[in-house]
């Protein structure tokens, strides 16, 4: 099949000129990315790409094994340099050695020393036996200068006389015999050098002058080898050169071979450790630029080039997919690659439960309905009920959940803020409700939140129970209510429906046991079981500081047992339970399924709806709460990719995507219902088209909570959104789309769906200004006096005028000023005066915005 260039290009992840290149290198004739290429062109083009990639892996290879190569023989060329550097230190050490064997030996003769030939112009004849002379008496060598006296090894040996060593411990130890006995010996003349005025040597105390012996007592050659190393170690004080060099050559000679081998040793293993590193590497889903090059032990520059090579446009901090980063890793010559997912790793491994250990639990109930339609009331009324309440007051609520008793059996009500705490627990995961019950006024009937709070229990699959609350008031009317939900599917069991209606009215506390018998009964159908006989595993309802208590969490139990001192993991926070309250406040040693508590011990606040779970290693709960702060540190730094109209077809053709869920809003109940009606009818074998909510109004920030839990996609017909619900549907990827003719939609979703997208018109909003005050200008005509609320207005930029949410005009700007000056913008924080054109019924507290338009062409993400 025949493909165009920028097809081609868009495949591969590269440019069209890229593409180009590559034709003209193969001889093939092309004009533009819009030129036709035949198979037989794409596959060259295939075959070229090969090439490419082998001779880059081959020549990877052989500036690898260039560097292996050289390393060798540089380790070789170190090592053989150092052995002979060592050889040759303990050869001269061995002949310092023997050359001064005899000369020591002479010193213990009783003969005279005038037949020996002098040496260093000193007369040696008149010199007595070294034996009868006192040892201590010698003048120290440091007071003479070592640089006129060569080294002792260097002096003529064939002069002297040749001598039979005798065995050194023939003769006595020279310092056992008494020293102070032996009559005062007179200076000798010394040659050519200076004797001073020294006094006689035997008035001097042995101990007077530093211990420098040069005749230390030994009986053998390893003895004097000895005696020559103490003399270096010794005779620090001073200018002593001789021992100084002798020092240096024999100690200093060793620190060298030693730091040579170091050296090579460290080189040796940072080399083995480089190669080993670079054999084997571990990835997980995404990997972020910086940390794949630090794995590679690469720069994240070099990184960044091969990326851009293969059409891949990245920064150090973006992250980049396993195959991407398997492509890179592979060119530098990766052999193996593993794949890890941190986020698998971050996740207990939970054995289902057998059958035979499962018990009954209490259900979990969660009260939902419109504002000031009684669900204070009704749990007051509920609480009030409760067979074990005998305490002044009632139950005295600690948690965000409480239990009551009802014919020997426990029910468990969540108290939560309405629906919306409902749908944040559910976007993270927790299914915590088993029963919603539906609060509903007899005398209002329906309202915006009630339908908000069906969509919701029906995007989570909960069952549903409607309470008909305030049946005691005038004008209430039980039936209009259940006329009116059956448009939202939910049928009287008296008209042949599924769900359970019961009257009440709480501040009568009418018909309560009637609604507690059946939730119970609602609760058998479920047949709701858990395994008590297990460690404990739940949801977190809420959670607080203390400044006495410290960390303070309202836990859900759904399975297991909750005892003090267990060690529980809650989102990225763990530590070991201390203290334990039911809903009473009292405290409890355990905690059964469906029972709320309060526990301390938890190493920081977890977020409501994270799930907790009771582990036996508290090593184990520190390693997951650490890899969930990276896992959750990561999708941080990238958003998460939302459903939108773009990237629909691409699911769609990857299999993620079966359904296709939309939230309708629109100005009018009419166009609502006709756009409803519309998208129900789109047919597609792909995927099935599901309108979870429809309302009419401003898209509000609980429309956006709803598409976040339920992936789904919010179109606005007429309608703009708020902007708290603006900056949330930006900070969690969530798209809106918006629209002004009901066409224009279906097309849109089509086209989506089929993978057809034509180039969108991008709207880049500038800011919002408030009418505050409306002037007429004579000749003019109305002039609106504004306040810049976020971002500027210009002059040039076009203009969407709001009331009430919903849009009464969309134009171009005619006039702004400042001060009777004509302005091109005014900033945030100012005033400025501006008219549009062709509209006039400007009212204060209108909201006008300032957007120019953009032409984008869209793209598969």
């Amino acid at each position: 099949m025949s493909k165009r260039i920028y097809e081609l290009a868009k495949e591969k992840g590269v440019t069209n000129k890229e593409i180009v290149w590559i034709l003209e290198k193969l001889n093939i004739p092309a004009k533009s990315h819009m030129s036709v290429l035949s198979d037989d062109d794409v596959s060259k083009i295939e075959g070229y790409y090969g090439q490419l990639r082998e001779k880059a892996h081959k020549k990877e290879e052989e500036k690898r094994a260039e560097i292996e190569k050289t390393i060798s023989k540089n380790r070789a060329a170190e090592e053989k340099a150092a052995e002979k550097a060592a050889e040759k230190n303990d050869r001269v050490i061995e002949e310092i050695i023997v050359k001064k064997a005899p000369e020591r030996q002479q010193f213990g003769q009783s003969r005279p020393q005038g037949d020996r030939p002098p040496q260093q112009n000193r007369p040696q004849g008149d010199r007595p036996p070294q034996q009868n002379r006192p040892q201590g008496d010698r003048p120290p060598q440091q007071n003479r200068p070592q640089g006129d006296r060569p080294p002792q090894q260097n002096r003529p040996q064939g002069d002297r006389p040749p001598q039979q060593p005798r065995p050194q411990g023939d003769r006595p130890p020279q310092q056992n015999r008494p020293q102070g006995d032996r009559p005062p010996q007179q200076p000798r003349p010394q040659g050519d050098r200076p004797q001073g005025d020294r006094p006689p040597q035997q008035s001097r105390p042995q101990g007077d002058r530093p211990i420098a012996k040069v005749d230390a007592p030994g009986s053998t050659a390893p003895g004097v080898k000895k005696d020559f190393k103490k003399k270096v170690e010794v005779k620090k004080p001073g200018p002593a050169k001789v021992e100084y060099k002798s020092n240096r050559m024999v100690d200093g000679d060793d620190r060298w071979k030693y730091n040579k081998r170091n050296r090579n040793r460290r080189q040796k293993s940072d080399v083995e450790k480089i190669e080993v590193n670079l054999k084997k590497i571990t990835i997980g889903e995404e990997i972020q630029v910086k940390d794949l090059a630090m794995r590679l032990n690469k720069a994240s520059g070099e990184i960044i080039k091969k990326l851009i090579t293969l059409g891949v446009m990245a920064t150090i901090n973006q992250f980049v997919d396993f195959d991407t980063a398997s492509l890179i890793a592979t060119e530098y010559g990766i052999e193996e690659i593993e794949f890890k997912s941190i986020k698998r790793q971050t996740e207990l491994l939970v054995e289902d439960d057998d059958p035979k250990t499962l018990k009954s639990r209490p259900p979990i109930i969660t009260v939902m309905g419109h504002v000031d339609h009684g669900k204070t009331s009704l749990l007051d009324a509920i609480r009030k009920t409760n067979v074990i309440a005998t305490e002044a007051g009632g139950i005295t609520q600690h948690i965000g959940a409480y239990q009551v008793h009802h014919a020997g059996k426990k029910i468990t009500f969540i108290d939560t803020p309405g629906h919306a705490a409902f749908t944040s627990m559910r976007a993270r995961g927790a299914k915590i409700t088993d029963i919603a019950i539906l609060v509903v006024a007899a005398d209002d009937g329906v309202m915006p939140q009630t339908i908000e709070a069906i969509n919701h229990s029906k995007a989570a699959e909960v069952p549903i129970i409607v309470a008909v609350n305030k049946i005691d008031k005038e004008g209430a009317d039980a039936t209009k209510v259940m006329q009116q939900l059956t448009e939202y599917g939910l049928v009287s069991e008296e008209w042949g429906g599924e769900t359970i209606f019961v009257p009440v009215s709480a501040k009568n506390n009418e018909n309560i046991d009637v609604l507690l018998e059946m939730i119970q009964l609602q609760a058998e159908m479920l047949e709701l079981k858990a395994n008590p006989n297990r460690l404990a595993e739940g949801f977190v309802i809420d959670g607080r500081l203390d400044k006495e208590k410290g960390t303070v969490t309202s836990l859900l139990i759904n399975k297991g047992t909750l005892k003090i001192g267990d060690m529980i993991l809650a989102g990225e926070s763990y530590g070991k339970v201390k203290a334990m309250m039911n809903d009473s406040g009292k405290s409890i040693k355990s905690a059964g399924p469906a029972t709320p508590v309060e526990v301390l011990g938890l190493s920081v606040v977890p977020e409501a709806g994270d799930v907790f779970q009771a582990v036996k290693d508290e090593k184990l709960a520190a390693y997951l709460a650490d890899q969930r702060k990276i896992v959750k540190k990561e999708e941080r730094g990238r958003k998460s990719q939302m459903i939108s109209l773009e990237n629909l077809f691409e699911k769609i053709s990857e299999g993620n995507l079966k359904e296709l869920n939309i939230i309708v809003k629109g100005d009018v109940h009419g166009s609502v219902e006709a756009l409803s009606q519309s998208i129900r009818n789109i047919q597609s074998d792909e995927v099935k088209v599901n309108i979870i909510h429809e309302g009419v109004g401003a898209i509000t920030e609980t429309d956006v909570k709803l598409a976040m839990s339920s992936e789904a996609l919010i179109i606005g017909f007429n309608v703009r959104p708020d902007t708290n619900s603006k900056r949330l549907a930006a900070e969690e990827d969530v798209n809106v789309t918006l629209y002004r003719v009901i066409y224009e939609v279906i097309d849109d979703i089509k086209k989506a769906i089929s993978g057809l997208l034509a180039p969108e018109i991008k709207e880049v909003e500038l800011g919002s200004v408030e009418v505050r005050q409306v002037i007429k200008v004579p000749k003019i005509g109305l002039v609106a006096g504004c306040y810049v609320l976020d971002g500027k207005v210009t002059n040039n930029s076009k203009l969407r005028v709001l009331r009430d949410g919903i849009i009464i005009h969309e134009g171009d700007i005619d006039s702004l000023k400042r001060f009777k000056d004509e302005v091109k913008e005014v900033a945030q924080g100012y005033e400025c005066g501006l008219s549009v054109v062709g509209f006039s019924d400007v009212r204060v507290g209108d909201i006008i915005e300032a957007y120019t338009l953009q032409s984008i062409a869209r793209k598969l993400d």
